[in-house]
Order: structure tokens, then C-alpha cells, then sequence
């Protein structure tokens, strides 16, 4: 294979012996050089390819440790995506074209990765409003985990009537007379939205297949290289990953993919672990595709509900004895395992069980961890921290937080969770999405989270002490997840022997104002030296990909996440700003409602370095 040099480039390496770099050479999927641009040629042979960076901030391929790509391939292009756009009455008018091109029998459906504060309506339309713009094609709006709206045509096919019961956990909200209006609430079990969702049409297998490669494009596009994939409902194993296996063994795959295997029946728990260990191990694979343990599903009887308009569950009390023997087989079978645990109540009766389980088998070198854990308290994470374990946090409070401090208030919401002191306890901690249901595959919108502590709908959440810095969100976003997956200095940085994955980006990440950080995106991305993605002058470097199938997909007209490249001059127009602030962007003290001790405000906030916030 002919060398790569990728030349005149910022690069962060993420290696603290050689932090900034010029140019990078590649061979054999491998990073060979990082330095000056003399030093990276002298490298490489004289035929060896050389791509221009122009400058541009390159950084190692970023890796998301919580996902549901495997599960999101497979009806990605079934699906509108609403993620990032900014009015509903944008989104409405997406709706309504998509509703123009979707053929009987097929549904139109946005499937998560939005909330209604995202949209300057800050609201949900109304069913009434899905009912004028599709009277006739089924529409199913998921909303977080706490809703779905369907409308009357959705209605008549999923064949939901007044003698409908409800499910447990879940409410089929009726009007005066009894009959469905549309609206599912997930009370707080969300197992009737998906098995509402599951109702509708499926791909076949191509489509699937096409479906799963336009989704990781579209991953490759944000700068991702690397998921470890969460597993889910109904995604059982061995049967429920024949596309992404062959995509595997037909070298398709353009990300890393590690997958974890989640339980599928309660009750059943430890007999699909039991059989589990005795088909796969912990690592099986290769670097592009490899088992990588159990969960984020152990036991049903210990998955709580992060749906935050309703009440905190109580896990049953058969929760440990149903946890301690899957435990302990995981534990006996050298698996690493994760566990879902939203609330610091479940995690701390699931450290009951590993403690237990520790002093029989000691679960040192596990890489055992729990995935959420936004309530969780000082105490518990000192005992995850002696137990070896780590934590694994997504930014579902980005999409959600509003609906905390409703009900818990602001105070209580300024460590969701707590992640100064879960680095203090010197404990990995890795950053993810969550996606694609609750919050959105993007991790510049993650990476925002963690540095402005802000949700996506602009609400601030967490106090400086509770953020972090750009370079720490981009390091628990690339090198610092490695240790999800046991791949600790394989990837991640970009470093002389390490797998070749990085990404371009489309701005500088280090110096954008805050606010266009959920902007970024990737002009070039590479996969073990290949270019996987690449836009604008790199287009023609990636793979030509097929159209989207079908030829009605959503993705074929919208693409996935909403791009709007007038966003920052849209901003700066409606407030009046010659240009924005380079901390703030567009942000201003009165649209946050901040009050200042001045009767002058531009004097005050310009005596503090930002006279933007006056305006």
C-alpha cells in the first residue's frame, strides 16, 4: 500500500510527548510519523500520496462509547430526523414534503434525537397539526423516551380503540368519550413507544444493508471513527446482527464497531448469558469489528427509567437476587459488563451485588462500568472508584435537563451528573451520545454539553466547576473511551503506531465561539489511512456510496443532521451584532434572561472581557 501524507495541518494529537503537529504519514492503517512536515516526508517513500490539509484542525477520529448504531443502521433510512432543526415550524414543513413523497403503505416516522426545546416554538406540534399535513399516511413522532405522537391514519394501523387497554408502565391517552387521541406516554416504561414503532414497515435486507452504510457515512461526516454499541430491545444475538456482519465480512464497515450483547427476555437473563459465554469472548474479532462484553440490559428488574417528567422507579425488591448471578457468571467468564443506571438508587443496590460478587471473584481488570448515572452520589462513585470500575456519560441532560429542574429544580440539576468529581476520583469516565432515540448522534453537540454546560434549548445547567474543557471533552471523546472497549493505546491519539483514524474538521474546534461548536463537522475522515469521508475539494478522495434506498427515503432529500451553513449570520442579523463574540457567538444576557448589578449593562459585562452579552 502506497504511503499517505496528510501535510499543512493543526494537529492535536492528544499525545502529551508531542501534543501539536504539522503533518502526519501513514502506512499500513497505522500512523508511521507525527511531526514537521521535513520529518513526516523523510518518513515515507517518494511515490507517497499527499493530501493538503490548508490549515485546518485535525484531530483523532472521535469515538462514541454509548450508541445504537447497529440498531439505528438498520432503519436509518426510514427515518426523518428532526435533530438540530431549529423551529417546528421548520420541522412541520420537512414533515409535510416527506409526507408528499412517502408511497402507501409506509409511515413517515421521526424516531428521537430532538426535543421541543430545541425549537424556537418550544413546543410539540399538536396532533390536529399531523392530522392537516398527512390526513392520509401514517405519521409516528417519537419524542425522548416519554412520548409519541401518532396520527389518525398511524392510529387506524396500529388498530389502537377505545377497548385498548393500556400496557404496564405505559398510558394510551384517551379523550372524554374514551377514544385514543394519538398521544402514547411511556409512564415510565418506554416499551410502548418501541412496541408501537415496531408495528410499522421494515426494510428488507438490501435496503437494511444500504440503510446501515448511509448511517455511518453520515457518522463518518461528524468526524467519528469508533462506536461501542449498547446493544437494545429487540436486538437479539446471534440473528439480529446478520447486516452488520456482513457488512463486516464484506469490508464495508467504515466504523470501528465494538458491541456489547443486552438481554432480551425477562426471567430469561441468565440463561441468554449463560449461552452467550459459551459462543463468543470478550475481544473476539478484529479491529474493526469485535465482541466487547454484556449489557447495557443485564437484568429487567434493574433497568430504571430516565424519563424525568415523571417519578423516580423503584427497582423490585428481586432486583440483587435476579443481578448477583449474572454477575457472577460475567465476573467467572472474565467479562466486562455495563449497566444502565440513570438514578443513584439503582446504582447503589447494583454496588450492594458487585461488592458481593468482588469478594468471591475479584472484578480487577474487568472494565466493568455503568452507562448514565446522572443522579449519582459522592459515595457511590468512591465505591465504583475502589471496585475498578468506570462510567460511561451521554448527554441526554442536553435534550432533557429542562424537564429535570422542573421537578428536582436548579440546584439539584448542577451535577447531572456529576463529572468533576467522578475525574477527581481518578476514574475512566468516557463521553457518548445515547443516540438514536433519546439525543442525537452528534458529538459536537455532546462536546458542547460538556464545555458550556448548556442544553440544547439554551438552558445553562452546570456551574464551571461541573464543565470541562475542550481539550478534556475531546480527549473522554476519543483516547479516554478507549478503555470502554480495552483498546487503551491502539487508538485514539494520533501517535506512531496507532490505528490511523482521524478527522479534518470544518472549523477550528479550539478557537470557534461556543456556540458554533454544535456546528463542526468533518471535510476529511480516515479509517486506518482510508478516506472514508470527504466533502467539498475532498469529495472525490471517499468511496462513491449507492443512493439511498428507497428511492422515497428521507435521506434522500434531507440528509440526517440539519445543516443550516447561514446559521451563524441568521444569528448575528436577528440580534444586530456586526460580528460575535469569539467566547459567545450571538448569546446575549437579555435573551437568557441574566440580570446584571449596573445600570450600564454593556459597561458591566465589558469591564469582564465581552461587551457581546450587552447588546
Amino acid at each position: 500500500m502506497t504511503d499517505l501524507i496528510l501535510v499543512n495541518a493543526q494537529v492535536t494529537t492528544l499525545d502529551r510527548e508531542n501534543p501539536q503537529a504539522d503533518a502526519i504519514a501513514v502506512r499500513d492503517g497505522k500512523f508511521l510519523a507525527v511531526g514537521t512536515e521535513a520529518e513526516v516526508r523523510a518518513a515515507c517513500g517518494p511515490d507517497a500520496t499527499v493530501i493538503n490539509a490548508a490549515r485546518r484542525r485535525v484531530v483523532p477520529g472521535l469515538i462514541d462509547s454509548h450508541m445504537h448504531i447497529i440498531r439505528g443502521g438498520l432503519n436509518y433510512n426510514m427515518e426523518l430526523r428532526w435533530d438540530g432543526v431549529p423551529t417546528l415550524a421548520d420541522a412541520m414543513a420537512m414533515l409535510k414534503r416527506q409526507v408528499d413523497n412517502t408511497p402507501a403503505p409506509q409511515w413517515v416516522r421521526v424516531v428521537g434525537g430532538f426535543t421541543e426545546h430545541q425549537f424556537a416554538e418550544k413546543r410539540l406540534p399538536t396532533i390536529a397539526e399531523l392530522n392537516a399535513v398527512a390526513p392520509d399516511t401514517p405519521v409516528f413522532i417519537l419524542h425522548l423516551y416519554d412520548r409519541a405522537l401518532l396520527n389518525g391514519a398511524a392510529m387506524r394501523v396500529v388498530g389502537y380503540t377505545k377497548d385498548t387497554p393500556n400496557p404496564p408502565g405505559g398510558e394510551i391517552v384517551r379523550d372524554a368519550a374514551g377514544n385514543p387521541t394519538g398521544l402514547l406516554l411511556a409512564h415510565p416504561n418506554a416499551t410502548i413507544l418501541y412496541s408501537t414503532l415496531a408495528k410499522g414497515p421494515k426494510l428488507p435486507a438490501e435496503y437494511q444493508i444500504n440503510s446501515t452504510r448511509h448511517f455511518m457515512r453520515e457518522m463518518n461526516g461528524l468526524g467519528v471513527t469508533g462506536v461501542i454499541d449498547a446493544g437494545g430491545g429487540y436486538q437479539n444475538y446471534p440473528d439480529d446482527y446478520a447486516i452488520i456482519e456482513k457488512l463486516h465480512a464484506d469490508d464495508q464497515l467504515t466504523l470501528r464497531i465494538s458491541y456489547n450483547l443486552f438481554t432480551q427476555k425477562p426471567k430469561e437473563e441468565l440463561a441468554d448469558f449463560s449461552g452467550w459465554v459459551k459462543q463468543v469472548t470478550p475481544g473476539q474479532g478484529d479491529d474493526t469489528y469485535r465482541h466487547n462484553g454484556a449489557g447495557e440490559m443485564l437484568v429487567y428488574s434493574a433497568a430504571d427509567f430516565e424519563d424525568f417528567r415523571v417519578e423516580r422507579p423503584e427497582m423490585p425488591e428481586n432486583m440483587e437476587s435476579d443481578l448477583e448471578p449474572v454477575v457472577r457468571l460475567l465476573a467467572e467468564n472474565r467479562w466486562p459488563w455495563r449497566l444502565h443506571a440513570t438514578y443513584d438508587e439503582t446504582i447503589d443496590r447494583a454496588l450492594n451485588v458487585y461488592e458481593k460478587v468482588n469478594r468471591d471473584i475479584p472484578l480487577a481488570g474487568i472494565n466493568w462500568f455503568f452507562d448514565h448515572a446522572e443522579t449519582i452520589s459522592d459515595r457511590n462513585i468512591d465505591r465504583i472508584a475502589a471496585l475498578g470500575g468506570g462510567i460511561a456519560i451521554q448527554h441526554r441532560m442536553a435534550y432533557q435537563g429542562e424537564y429535570f429542574v422542573e421537578r428536582y429544580g436548579n440546584r439539584a440539576a448542577e451535577r447531572t451528573p456529576p463529572i468533576a468529581k467522578m475525574l477527581a476520583a481518578g476514574i475512566p469516565v468516557g463521553a457518548g451520545t445515547d443516540a438514536t432515540r433519546v439525543a442525537s448522534y452528534n458529538p459536537w453537540v455532546s462536546m458542547s454539553w460538556l464545555v458550556t454546560g448548556r442544553t440544547v434549548g439554551g438552558l445553562i445547567l452546570y456551574p464551571g466547576a461541573n464543565r470541562v474543557s475542550r481539550e478534556k471533552a475531546l480527549r473522554m471523546w476519543t483516547h479516554e473511551n478507549t478503555w470502554f472497549s480495552n483498546e487503551v493505546g491502539k487508538k485514539g491519539q494520533i501517535k506512531a503506531g496507532q490505528l490511523a483514524d482521524l478527522a479534518v474538521l470544518s472549523g477550528d474546534y479550539f478557537s470557534v465561539a461556543e456556540r458554533d461548536i454544535p456546528h463542526l463537522r468533518s471535510v476529511l475522515t480516515m479509517l486506518g489511512g482510508k478516506v472514508v469521508y470527504g466533502e467539498g475539494s475532498y469529495a472525490p478522495l471517499a468511496p462513491t456510496l449507492p443512493r439511498p434506498m428507497p428511492n422515497w427515503s428521507p435521506v434522500a432529500t434531507f440528509g440526517g443532521y440539519f445543516r443550516e451553513p447561514e446559521a451563524s449570520a441568521k444569528m448575528a442579523d436577528a440580534c444586530g451584532c456586526a460580528s460575535g463574540c469569539q467566547v459567545h457567538g450571538h448569546d446575549h444576557a437579555a435573551a437568557l434572561g441574566a440580570s446584571v448589578p449596573a445600570s450600564d449593562a454593556k459597561t458591566f459585562w465589558g469591564a469582564l472581557g465581552c461587551g457581546c452579552w450587552a447588546v
